[in-house]
């Protein structure tokens, strides 16, 4: 849910459409609650205040009250199984932003620059290349008690019928776009690893010859998956793997080697004793 409405507030075309995807979200409301005349009363208020209130603040006001709520949401970075799944979402939680769709109500396509003299005059156009697919929008969503809100961020993610949309606007666009999913890893990631690597880094501890005390990290259910994962990985990925050498180091980890030499003493004792003495153990201790 928290992604979800960071999801509609990022791909607000402009900041006063926070105000049509709130009309969405009391639009819903009211589908459900339509056999209910005194509720959808209340929320018919409910409404008319939310119009009487925000509907004639400055767009000043609308761009600060959207750039508090991204601040907030800003380290959130949860991923969600419908977001991956329809491509609006990259592996690492960040969100893809389209360059395509109608812009905001009120601008122009990009691809013209106007150059004007001190007089305000206008002198010099210049054309560029601006590597979207924009277009103007028809109209614009209504800010009214009814009406077509023409955006459709702030609807219901899980109808059954819908295409992703990531052009910011009324328009949908399917799974199926260009797209391309951000394949850069996740970097605090591969700081985890390099923290275990550094902790098991200078581990050494005498052990009996017949105990197999290697350490072994497997992301997989068995070892043929992961022989399979080798296999199949591309060459641009295979950056990714990181080694870990226990033989490294051996006088910076003393005191973990220590604690671990602890636990392997108590867990020999333990084994030594029996279930009788164990109970006689734990009275003694109470």
């Amino acid at each position: 849910m928290t992604m979800a409405f960071k999801y509609q507030v990022l791909l607000c075309p402009r900041p006063k459409d926070i105000l049509l995807v709130t009309f969405n979200h009391m639009d819903a409301i009211k589908e459900f609650i339509r056999e209910s005349p005194s509720i959808l009363n209340q929320v018919d208020e409910t409404f008319r205040q939310l119009i009487d209130t925000y509907n004639s603040i400055p767009a000043g006001e609308f761009q600060l009250i959207r750039q508090t709520l991204l601040i907030f949401f800003q380290d959130m970075h949860i991923r969600v199984s419908i977001f991956l799944k329809d491509k609006v979402q990259n592996s690492n939680g960040r969100f893809v932003l389209p360059t395509s769709g109608p812009v905001p109500w009120g601008t122009e396509v990009p691809g013209l620059i106007r150059i004007y003299n001190f007089k305000g005059e206008e002198t010099k156009r210049v054309e560029f290349q601006h590597g979207g697919s924009y277009v103007r929008p028809l109209q614009e969503g209504s800010f009214e008690l009814f009406g077509d809100r023409v955006l459709t961020l702030g609807k219901n993610i899980y109808t059954a019928s819908r295409s992703v949309e990531t052009n910011m606007s009324g328009t949908m666009k399917s799974s199926t776009s260009h797209t391309k999913e951000n394949i850069v890893p996740n970097p605090m990631a591969k700081e985890e690893l390099n923290l275990l690597a550094k902790l098991m880094g200078g581990l050494e501890l005498k052990k009996p010859p017949t105990s197999d005390y290697s350490f072994r990290l497997n992301l997989f259910t068995n070892d043929e998956e992961e022989e399979h994962a080798a296999l199949t990985r591309p060459e641009e990925l295979s950056y990714q793997v990181i080694s870990i050498k226990a033989s490294e180091d051996q006088d910076r980890n003393k005191e973990l080697s220590r604690i671990m030499g602890e636990f392997q003493s108590a867990e020999s004792c333990i084994q030594s004793t029996s279930k009788g003495e164990d109970l006689l153990a734990m009275m003694d201790g109470l």
